[in-house]
């Protein structure tokens, strides 16, 4: 390793001794409670890595760790540009130097932020667990660092944590918005706050850097995440041969948010544009954009496997802000921006995330099932005064509570009070307000 690196490493570890708990927004993300593993933070660029991490860091600090056994540093840095893992064995080597006393008889933290870019990141990382007295926070922006490289090189040795942009609540809680109680108990001008605000998340969505920023410069920066992402965390990473499919499978995906999406018309769609492309890698495509974080699919839930995959996909954006800078009609669409809110909270809360078909060919949004077995029944309605729209909506989770008899059947409106039409027996009506609001809920 050259002798310029080694002078670097050590300056950017004294500063990172050095440095001082930024201000920043709590997130409510929980670590898994899993000793003797790394915790793998990961998430779409600028969704708030780097500061979870620091969130991280001040919580030992207020339980009483000492500055000097926590180590945060960051890899993103171009003059870092050919190291590789024994940089990193360097690094800690010369951390141990400086806090002999570190080793060995106190706990250390590292907090090693965008590792995924230094190679033969995985190996050292499962050669510092195995061999040190640490707790190892490992960053990156895409969720490969996770399924497969660490999967094959960590051998379950790392969990996954995984970093969403601002939900509704982490908003209003940067914004210093969030209110202790919801619902009718609220005063009527604080009631018709909640609700502007919630409307404008729709519209902005949670990227932390874009909060409070106009029009404008919000669409301009929320572009340049997109753009940095897929160079760097999908053309870069993969070695893409046909950027321009590529672009077009983006554009898509993210301009026509919780539509059913297959492969086979997107296919055909490009051929008739004179883009040529195999199946094959649009598959493939489609799958580095879910490992960037841009996208979430959601298939249809079957116990047959063959079906899930003939079926389309619906596919949402990792936040709603970026549906107004992709969508081409130039018209605002609440019911997409509501929905990809929702289905994000519910991946955000851990539940495993399907969409049903009524045997009648009624849709339903979401089938979601925790770790715990519990199963939701979701159908999202932006306009519920809509006797039409109302009533499809309750039909098809009418239809669907014989068949799914544990489920708890749930309509969420984006409007604050409940339906006038009755509903179907065991079927239970919420606020997206206050359900987004309720953590956990």
């Amino acid at each position: 390793m050259e002798g310029q690196i080694k002078t670097l490493l050590q300056e950017k570890l004294a500063d990172s001794l050095a440095a001082s708990v930024p201000p920043l927004t709590r997130r409510e993300i929980q670590l898994p409670a899993v000793p003797g593993k790394a915790f793998a933070v990961v998430g779409m660029r600028r969704s708030g890595k780097t500061s979870y991490l620091w969130q991280c860091l001040g919580d030992r600090l207020a339980a009483g760790r000492t500055r000097e056994s926590l180590v945060p540093l960051n890899f993103e840095d171009d003059r870092l540009s050919g190291m590789d893992a024994s940089g990193l064995a360097f690094l800690v080597e010369e951390y141990f130097r400086l806090f002999p006393g570190q080793r060995d008889e106190a706990l250390t933290t590292f907090l090693f932020d965008e590792i995924q870019i230094i190679p033969g990141w995985e190996t050292f990382a499962r050669r510092l667990l195995d061999s040190e007295r640490i707790e190892l926070f490992l960053s990156g922006s895409s969720a490969s660092m996770l399924s497969r490289e660490v999967a094959t090189s960590m051998r379950g040795r790392a969990m996954e944590v995984t970093v969403f942009p601002f939900s509704f609540r982490e908003a209003l809680a940067h914004a210093g918005h969030l209110p202790d109680k919801v619902g009718a108990t609220l005063p009527k001008a604080r009631r018709s706050a909640l609700e502007h605000a919630f409307r404008n998340y729709l519209a902005t969505g949670g990227f932390p850097e874009a909060q409070g920023l106009a029009v404008r410069d919000r669409a301009a920066q929320l572009r340049s995440y997109v753009d940095v992402a897929v160079l760097r965390d999908v053309i870069e990473r993969h070695e893409v041969s046909n950027p321009v499919a590529l672009r077009w499978l983006q554009r898509h995906l993210l301009g026509s948010p919780a539509s059913l999406f297959s492969i086979q018309k997107f296919y055909d769609s490009l051929r008739r544009q004179g883009i040529s492309v195999a199946k094959d890698t649009l598959h493939a495509y489609l799958g580095h954009l879910e490992d960037a974080f841009l996208i979430r699919t959601v298939s249809l839930h079957t116990a047959s496997e063959r079906q899930r995959m003939v079926n389309p996909r619906k596919a949402y954006p990792i936040d709603p802000g970026l549906i107004p800078v992709y969508e081409r009609t130039g018209h605002a669409n609440l019911g997409q921006a509501l929905e990809t809110v929702v289905l994000i909270e519910l991946l955000r809360r851990g539940y495993e995330v399907h969409y049903v078909r009524t045997p009648k060919g009624l849709e339903i949004d979401f089938h979601a099932r925790d770790d715990a077995g519990s199963t939701l029944l979701i159908q999202v309605c932006a306009d519920a005064t809509d006797p039409a729209t109302l009533d499809r909506e309750i039909r098809a989770l009418a239809e669907m509570i014989p068949l799914y008899p544990k489920a708890e059947p749930l309509l969420l409106t984006l409007d604050p009070h409940p339906p006038t039409a009755a509903l179907p027996p065991g079927v239970q009506w919420r606020s997206a307000i206050g359900w987004l609001l309720s953590p956990g809920a």
